[in-house]
């Protein structure tokens, strides 16, 4: 594993090393997770970069990147642990013929070897990095389950006992603001909002990402999607789409955005008709004009 950052600077020189153009506040709040030990709640739009920050990170510090991602529903049993329930029963059987005593086949049975190590345990027992991604899909008894695990870095199996990080892991957690965490959570988090970037800054990371889009083709791109940031639209582009647009128009073969073409390639920037309809035809033309 490479050391931690010492500061602002190296924290930025980073993650640039990973193509991953970060701002000084998404540096500073990333360097003080670090020095503090601390969790790193990050919330924002889809597609700006919360996911992608943690893969990053973990590559960068040659750590192990477990990721857990968080959908309606997820409980322990598929987040921490549960037991291997068939192999326990086989176990429980094969014991029955031997003719063993129950309680030492009870305590076989409950032991670690019979343990199916889901993230977070994993995250616990191994360091690295873990992702909790998309925090905001599950419900608040989750949350609650989360805090002892963020707080003090450790949980409790009846079975076995507690079980505590030798070394914590780094812990990103990712949320697209669909509904509000509980503050509970949130104190035991360093916290930052990434939002869309400048045009400044888009250029810079389309450059990073797409190396293969020329530099006129680039600008733009980035010209264009800004200005389709400022439409009323239900679901406006992220960082993510900027990219797979630009890849698209170089696997097309162009090298200048021109009406027809970006009208035919919509649906690789916006992800619902409603908005689709609302941008194609004059509105793209519109949208076109100074960004030559």
């Amino acid at each position: 594993m490479k050391a931690l950052p010492r500061n602002v600077a190296e924290t930025t020189e980073l993650l640039a090393g990973g193509r991953y153009v970060a701002d000084v506040s998404l540096a500073t709040a990333l360097f003080l997770a670090l020095k503090l030990g601390r969790p790193l709640l990050i919330e924002g739009e889809a597609g700006v970069g919360k996911t992608e920050l943690a893969k990053v990170l973990a590559e960068r510090l040659d750590r192990r990147l477990i990721r857990l991602q968080c959908y309606e529903g997820l409980d322990a049993a598929a987040a921490l642990y549960e037991w291997n329930y068939s192999r326990q029963m086989l176990e429980i059987r094969l014991a029955e013929l031997a003719g063993q005593d129950r309680e030492a086949v009870a305590q076989t049975i409950f032991s670690e070897a019979f343990l199916l190590k889901r993230p977070l345990l994993q995250a616990l027992e191994a360091g690295g990095v873990l992702l909790i991604d998309e925090l905001d899909r599950t419900d608040e008894p989750f949350e609650a389950f989360l805090l002892e695990i963020l707080s003090d870095y450790q949980i409790t199996i009846p079975e076995l006992g507690t079980i505590r990080a030798a070394e914590p892991p780094i812990v990103i957690l990712t949320s697209n603001r669909t509904r509000e965490i509980h503050d509970a959570l949130k104190r035991r988090c360093l916290y930052h909002w990434i939002g869309y970037p400048d045009a400044a800054r888009e250029l810079a990371i389309l450059r990073a990402r797409a190396p293969g889009v020329p530099d006129s083709l680039s600008s733009q791109v980035v010209a264009f999607v800004q200005k389709l940031r400022a439409t009323d639209l239900f679901k406006l582009p992220g960082v993510a789409e900027t990219i797979d647009w630009a890849n698209a128009l170089v696997a097309l073969d162009q090298t200048a955005l021109e009406p027809d073409m970006v009208n035919a390639t919509l649906g690789v920037l916006l992800k619902y008709q409603d908005d689709v309809a609302k941008v194609a035809g004059a509105q793209v033309e519109s949208l076109l004009a100074g960004t030559a």
